[in-house]
Order: structure tokens, then sequence, then C-alpha cells
């Protein structure tokens, strides 16, 4: 049986062809970003270290640490230039950044400073690339597919997240870590082709931000905007306590269920299928819900809590499949929600500033978590975040249903299905971004 997908709401994105190919060419480059995560968390664990959860959190906080500290910048020249001139950039960058670590275990001379470094580099360059990925989705598809587009592109990382992981611990066990890295390499030439093959009348651009102020505009926007500061305080929580999967899992499968490589690998993949699972729900959805998004947090901080307390490995596996349909469910409903609610000349700029408070909180979260893994245990690690994430489910909730009339008033007003909220008038004309 076959599916239209120019009729299915699932896949309508899809029938857009500039999409299609974004599409098709993320989901390679995701696989082997997965493959790489596991690599290269293996190759700090086990080569460079002693099985060190803190070396492990401080490369994961390196890795995000300068999206929390140049993203806001990103996101002006998100606004300031074509999306599609700045992706070919990045993605050609991030596969030479990823070519390097690849070179350096291929000749055995890889050392845990290359990694600290690498992990730097490549975190820069993803500060100015996240930014205009995001934005980029409503140029491609328009306002109407947004949500669609959202949650197919979270379907398609996590589709990967399936395979990456799995293939990676098979390949690592086969013959080595070498080889996996090197596949992620190359895997940024199908982002790249697919950049050079689209169509460019058939995008939609938003309007170049141009002249001074532009991040001062966009953090001005924000405190206006109650509802939007809810949605970021609870991704902060989420994305700094919660979303250490690639610190806690390697610690449980290593330190509590002694499992190897291909075992360590698997974890990933189940995750994934619940997160594939709520992508392919929120890609159904018409528009987000504050609501969902509270219950699913909610839902996360209970199954991190149960993720603790699993005596087998294979309970844990299990239990991190509903885990992940509510973690991504979170980050769908936010995504969405934050887009569709901004107007397009500002929305570099805000989903800029959202990626920095969602995975620059990492920079802080990896290494405490590597910390609290190194002196409590690895499932102390789970117990700090389902507690965050549950506090902050409980006060979202309160501060919506029952305490701030007017933060459910801002809802109403600017929520996804209402008018757009007045854009500011640029500061003035000619200067770059700042």
């Amino acid at each position: 049986m076959t599916v239209d997908i120019a009729h299915s709401r699932t896949f309508a994105s899809l029938s857009v062809r500039n999409y299609r190919f974004f599409w098709t060419g993320s989901f390679v480059s995701n696989v082997g970003t997965w493959m790489n995560r596991v690599a290269q968390d293996w190759l700090v664990l086990t080569v460079l270290t002693d099985h060190s959860s803190t070396a492990l959190g401080l490369v994961t906080g390196l890795q995000f640490l300068p999206i929390a500290l140049m993203s806001p910048l990103a996101g002006a020249f998100a606004d300031r230039f074509q999306k599609r001139h700045m992706l070919m950039i990045t993605q050609i960058s991030l596969a030479l950044n990823a070519a390097i670590l690849a070179v350096l275990v291929s000749l055995g001379v890889s050392q845990l400073w290359h990694v600290f470094v690498l992990a730097t580099m490549g975190g820069v360059i993803a500060a100015f690339d996240q930014p205009a990925r995001q934005a980029f989705a409503s140029e491609m598809v328009g306002s109407d597919l947004l949500t669609n587009a959202v949650g197919l592109n979270s379907a398609s990382f996590n589709a990967a997240r399936l395979i990456g992981p799995g293939l990676a611990g098979l390949i690592i066990a086969w013959v080595g870590i070498a080889p996996a890295l090197w596949i992620n390499a190359a895997s940024f030439a199908a982002v790249i082709f697919a950049l050079t093959a689209m169509d460019p009348s058939e995008l939609e651009p938003a309007p170049q931000r141009r002249g001074r102020g532009a991040i001062r505009e966009g953090f001005a926007y924000v405190r206006r905007r109650p509802d939007l500061q809810l949605i970021l305080v609870m991704v902060f929580v989420l994305g700094t306590f919660g979303m250490n999967f690639q610190v806690t899992n390697a610690l449980m499968a290593t330190e509590v269920y002694g499992v190897g490589a291909e075992a360590y690998g698997l974890l990933g993949s189940v995750m994934a299928a619940g997160s594939l699972s709520a992508a392919l729900i929120a890609a159904r959805r018409e528009r987000p819900r504050l609501r969902v998004l509270i219950g699913s947090m909610a839902g996360f901080a209970l199954g991190t809590f149960l993720l603790a307390s699993s005596p087998w490995y294979w309970l844990y596996a299990v239990l991190l499949i509903p885990v992940g349909l509510a973690a991504l469910t979170v980050m769908t409903n936010a995504n969405a929600s934050v887009q569709l609610s901004t107007p397009a000349p500002l929305r570099g700029r805000v989903m800029a500033l959202y990626m920095a408070i969602f995975q620059g909180g990492t920079p802080l979260g990896a290494p405490f978590i590597g910390w609290v893994g190194d002196v409590f245990g690895a499932r102390a690690t789970l117990y700090v975040g389902a507690v965050a994430t549950g506090i902050a489910a409980v006060a979202a909730g309160t501060l919506l249903l029952w305490r701030y009339p007017s933060l459910r008033a801002s809802v109403r007003r600017y929520g996804p299905h209402r008018r757009h909220p007045a854009v500011p008038a640029p500061f003035d004309t000619e200067e770059a971004p700042r």
C-alpha cells in the first residue's frame, strides 16, 4: 500500500520538492551524527580515559557552550543573510571538523585535548547552523505546513537515531572507532548536495534584517511575550537537567549494567523509537498546544524517575521508549509554538535564543551530571533530571492554570492561531548585526 504524501497530513511537507531534498539529505547526515556521538563517547570513556564521566560531561558541555554564547549573534546573521547559503557554509565546516577527528583516531595519535578542541569548534559552527536551519523550514514550506515540517524534521533526526547508535556499536565492535567517525564526516555531503539541488525560486525567504540593534530587538521582543518566556524556561530545564542521555546512558550501560559497545549503542536506538513515534504524532497535529507541552514534561519526569530505579538492563531499555516519546513531544510543541507565534523578520533571532537556552544549558548540566555520576553514582544522574523537570512541569502548570490570568491572555493573543504582535521598527539601517 502506497502513501500519497500530497494528501497525507503526516507527510504533507514532503510534497514540497525543496523540503523533500532537504529532509532526505538531513536524514543521511543525522545517521552519521548519531554514529559520531556513540563513537566519540566510546573513545573518551574507553580509550582516552578510564571511564571518566567527568571527562565525558566536559566534552558534551564544550559542544554546546558556543551555542549558549554565540547564538544571539548567529540569529542576527540568520535574519540578515540568506539561510540556504549560511547552511552550505556551516555544513562544509562541520564536515571538515569531523574529518579531523577521524584522521587523528585513524593515525592513533588522538588525545583528550584534541576531542575538547574539536568539540568546541563543532559547537561554534553549530551555533550558526542551528538558527538558520530552524528558520529555514518556514522558507521551504510556508506557515501552513510549518508544524508538519517541524515534526518531520524531528522524525528524520529520530529515525536516524534508530539506525545510527546501533550501527556505530556494531562497527566499533567489528572494526574500531575510526570507521564510524569517517562515516559521519562523509554523511555531510548529503545535506550539501540537497542544498545545492534546491530551486531557489520556490523558496519564500523572510525579509532580510538590516541595521543596528538586531540582537537587542530580539531580546526586547521576547521580554514582551510571557508565553514565550514560559516555554523558554521549560526547555532550559529539560535541556540542562533532563536531556543528558549522552552521559547517563553511557554511565548506566558501563557502570550499572556492565554491557559492551553493542548494548550501549542499542540504548540510543531504542529511545529513538519513542521519539520517532512522538515526531510522527506531532507531524499530524495541526497546531501545537501549551497544555500538551506541560503534560509531556510531567510524563518525562515520571519516566526518568522509573529509569533511575530500573534494576535490569532490558527494563531500562524498554522505559527509554516512553521517555523518548515524552521528551520529543515537549521539544516539537515548544519549537513549533515559538516559530508559529513569531513574525518572520524576527524568527532567526528568536529561534537562536530558543536554541541557546535549550542547548546552551548543556555546558552547565552535562559537567554537573558527570560530577554527580562520579560522586553519587550513575542512578543519581537520572534522579536529578527527574526532580528538576518534575518541578518545572508543576510550576508551569500552576502559573498557566491558576496563578496568572495575564499569561493565559498572552497565550490566547499570540498563540499560533492568532495574529503576530507588531514587529518593532529597526534601530538603524546599515551596520552589521551585533
